[in-house]
Parts: structure tokens; sequence; C-alpha cells
């Protein structure tokens, strides 16, 4: 069922159009290390301006969350960035305000937390396969951006992107996982009942960004039909979002290693080794 709303919100459409930029020849792995360097710059400058960020990743199975969220990840120091992705919900969760199970692993001072799905599985998969009731799910449309703007005001840089991906590649994507069994653990019961509700989950998203996609707390939506790209643009895009400087340490040079003492150390044979299986 379509939801109405007093005043409509315009929603932040992704624009697949090509530009100059977009034309040019780049090579993958190069532009990813670039944008690395520039995500351990902006990681220093949130650390020592005591900023909060947390970022949401969504969109349907497939789309490209978890791989756009490792790349992310990759260059940062761990202590300061952590990846949530939280479960189905416990019954205790199941008692509790609907936000409170999310909103112990909000970012602290000097943190970037990135979310591989959030609070938006209500007006996502709950809603569609039936995990809600309608007032529940109402509900949480309407409660949504009041929640969001009390985190805005508490301080925290909230983003939130939407990958945004065809029937066709999804199909092409879930066929690669079946085969890989490397990527076989990614598909479960719930992915291949929601990909026969296609078009309810497009109703269910567009109804959610009539709601969610506010001028305060915008959606941004990354066209995701080539994975690589779409990395490397939402990275980019990203970085744009938050201004830093370069805050990091001048190149220093190793100074001379004092002599090593001839002190009595423990005989190798006395020692747990690991094997040369490589090498």
């Amino acid at each position: 069922m379509g939801i109405g709303r007093t005043r409509p919100v315009g929603i932040v459409m992704a624009k697949r159009q090509s530009t100059v930029e977009s034309k040019k020849r780049y090579d993958y792995e190069e532009e990813l290390e670039k944008l690395h360097l520039e995500l351990m710059k902006l990681q220093e400058w949130v650390k020592a301006k005591g900023l909060k960020v947390l970022v949401l990743f969504e969109g349907r199975d497939t789309a490209g969350k978890g791989g756009v969220i490792k790349r992310i990840i990759e260059p940062l120091n761990p202590r300061l960035c952590r990846v949530v992705a939280l479960t189905t919900p416990t019954e205790r969760e199941r008692t509790q305000w609907y936000f409170q199970r999310y909103v112990a692993h909000l970012p602290a001072a000097g943190e970037l937390v990135l979310f591989d799905r959030s609070w938006y599985n209500r007006a996502g998969v709950e809603h569609v396969m039936g995990f809600c009731t309608e007032e529940e799910y109402i509900e949480f449309l309407r409660a949504t951006p009041v929640f969001e703007e009390m985190l805005i005001r508490s301080g925290i840089i909230l983003v939130k992107y939407w990958f945004s991906v065809s029937p066709e590649e999804q199909d092409k994507r879930f066929k690669e996982r079946m085969k890989n069994p490397l990527k076989r653990w990614k598909l479960s019961p719930m992915d291949l009942a929601s990909r026969a509700k296609w078009d309810d989950y497009s109703r269910a998203k567009d109804d959610m960004f009539k709601w969610t996609d506010t001028p305060v707390s915008p959606w941004y939506v990354v066209d995701a039909e080539d994975q690589k790209v779409a990395r490397l643009n939402c990275i980019k895009h990203f970085l744009t979002l938050i201004e830093y400087e370069d805050l990091q340490p001048p190149e220093v040079e190793l100074p001379p290693r004092p002599p090593v003492g001839e002190i009595p150390r423990l005989p190798l044979a006395r020692q747990n080794l690991v094997p040369h299986w490589y090498g």
C-alpha cells in the first residue's frame, strides 16, 4: 500500500548520465589507492577534531554494500572505525523501543561507524515480508525523520547511501554467488524469497524515500550496475561531504638501531613454530 504524506520532499535521484570525467580512462586499483590515501587523511581529521561520523548503507540484495564497506575500512585504523551488521533481533530486543539496539552502536568522538543495513530494515524487509505490523511500519516512517534529526543535532554527521541495481544485474550476481563457494555464504533463503517480490520492494523503497529523504538527512543514490565504478563513486562522494585537512605526520628517518646485546634466548626447539607451508 502506498503511503501518503502531507508535504512532498524532493528525492535525490541517481542520474545515469555520462560526464567528461566519467569517460576518462582510469585504472581501478590506482584510483582506489588515491581514495584510500584520502580516507586516511579524513580519519586523522575525524580523530583530531572529535567528529562523530555515521554512514548507513542500504539497497537490494547483491547491490554491493558489503563491497564498498570493505574498501572503505581497508586502509583505516580499526580502533576508530567500526562496521555494524546486526542480525535478527532477539526476543528481548523485540520488546524494546525500535531504535534502541541501534543506538548502542552510534559513534563516539573521533569514530567512524558504518552500518551494513540499519534501522531501515523496518521500511524494507520487515514491511515487505510481513515481519512487522502496518501500525509499526507507519510509526517508523513518521518517527525516523525525527530520530535522525535528533542524531544530527547531537553532533553526529549522518550519511545515507542507497545502492541501486537492476533486476537483470541482481540475477547475474545471484547466479555468480551460487557458483562461487567463497560467496555462497552470502545467499540465504530470505534473499531468494525477496527476489520474487521485486515490485513490492520497489514500492517500499519509494515510500521510504518520500518520508525519510529530507533536507536535513538526505539519501544519496549510487548507481551500482558496475560494482567497481560504484565503489569509486561512493567513496569519492563521501570524501566531499566532510571538509578535512591533511594532518598526516611528516616522514621520519629511521634512526640507527642500538647494538643487540648478548642475552640468553629461549631455544627455538622449545617453541611451537608454525610450519613453513609456503616459502
